[in-house]
């Protein structure tokens, strides 16, 4: 009998510039390490009492010395590594390489846990945000081609942790089934989810104005579906185009969210509970830091935050209460709603709890106690899918059924 074969992992071409990032986060996660390390005896050294303030400083003398010297060889080996693996030859890579799917997946997951971190300091891993046509295993480029074209645009807005590849789940695909039933062509969103919703959504409003103002044919109908956070990116986009008047927002006819937290999410309600507590104590404040290295965009999530100044003015003072602006969802645009629930009854109790396991029911289907910050959409402009998850709503058949009609209304 022959022993059974390893099971084959995922080629995952990195590129020289990937290895670079990776160090260069390996070292950020080394001196964080160190200063938490540091923190957790400074406060044992200085006998603090259980409840009292944490001691303020560094620790000093030899003990301070050694922690010193920790980070400045850490720094000093990542300078050398660095420098190192600059220094390789740096060969274009083919098409398929640039968008190999296990590559892909992993930049998007570490730029939604750490993407604020990697852009600001100017990480190669940071994803620089994209408008990529339908033919995605190709680099993003400008379509000029007439033929290839229609006068009806769909774009569409991966969530957290995502790129713009995995829209495709199952061998089903939104976009491309939309553009086959409608004619539509499809665009889509590749973006760093870690940075502040709003962010991106300036961002979003932007790049989408310079790629209709260069399309090869007038654009007639323009229709924009988010999926969880990209629904949010996408609300965000609309209130920065209002604000600067930009012309494709007059375009703008449908505006489909599926599964998106327009009032937050519990997880990240969690993580922030799981803080304070944590900083109740001096002993255990330290743990803090792990926590609050989560992006800025993670964070945007706990409430549904669209505007600056619902989170971004609130560096230095966690939000600790939902203090949002009211953000008015476009006028004159047809807005519609999937959410889903992993209970077969969607009218339950449990149904509502649990949503879709990551978004509550209420959130997703924009409803709140405030008026001026509930979506209030018609039944028309609802569905909420049954025994279904977060990611079942990318293939499952109702969803598609309805995007078709309501895009095609």
């Amino acid at each position: 009998m022959h022993p059974p074969a390893a099971p084959s992992l995922p080629r995952l071409p990195l590129q020289a510039s990937d290895l670079r990032g990776l160090a260069r986060l390996g070292v950020d996660g080394v001196l964080g390490i160190t200063d938490l390390v540091e923190a957790m005896h400074h406060t044992i050294a200085s006998r603090t009492a259980i409840g009292g303030p944490p001691p303020s400083g560094r620790t000093q003398g030899i003990t301070g010395f050694v922690y010193r010297a920790v980070r400045g060889t850490t720094r000093g080996v990542g300078w050398i590594g660095d420098a190192l693996l600059g220094a390789l030859p740096s060969r274009a890579a083919a098409p398929d390489t640039l968008r190999h799917p296990p590559r892909e997946a992993l930049l998007a997951a570490l730029n939604g846990v750490w993407g604020d971190h990697l852009a600001d300091s100017r990480n190669p891993l940071a994803i620089a945000m994209t408008l990529r046509p339908g033919h995605r295993d190709a680099a993003p480029a400008t379509i000029d081609d007439e033929a290839q074209v229609s006068s009806r645009v769909l774009v569409l807005v991966h969530g957290l942790c995502m790129n713009d590849l995995q829209w495709r789940r199952h061998g089903h695909d939104h976009g491309t089934a939309l553009a086959q039933a409608l004619g539509c062509t499809p665009l889509y969103l590749h973006y760093n989810s870690g940075r502040h919703i709003s962010s991106n959504g300036r961002d979003f409003a932007r790049l989408l104005d310079h790629a209709l103002a260069q399309w090869p044919v007038p654009v007639q109908d323009l229709a924009i579906v988010g999926h969880s956070m990209g629904g949010l990116v996408a609300r965000s986009a609309c209130h920065h185009a209002q604000q600067q008047r930009l012309p494709w927002l007059a375009h703008l006819k449908s505006l489909v969210f599926l599964g998106t937290p327009h009032h937050g999410a519990p997880l990240e309600r969690g993580g922030h509970l799981l803080d304070t507590v944590f900083g109740l104590s001096p002993y255990v404040a330290p743990f803090t830091r792990l926590g609050g290295s989560r992006s800025a965009g993670i964070t945007d999530l706990r409430y549904g935050n669209l505007q600056d100044a619902d989170g971004q003015d609130r560096l230095n003072s966690p939000q600790r209460r939902d203090g949002r602006r009211p953000t008015p969802l476009p006028p004159g645009v047809r807005v519609s709603v999937v959410a889903a629930t992993l209970s077969a009854e969607p009218c339950s109790r449990r149904s509502r709890l649990l949503g879709d396991g990551l978004v509550p029911l209420a959130s997703a289907l924009g409803e709140h106690a405030d008026p001026r910050l509930a979506l209030a959409l018609p039944p028309s402009q609802q569905l909420v899918v049954p025994k279904a998850s977060h990611w079942d709503l990318l293939d499952r058949e109702e969803v598609t059924a309805r995007l078709v009609r309501w895009l095609d209304g």
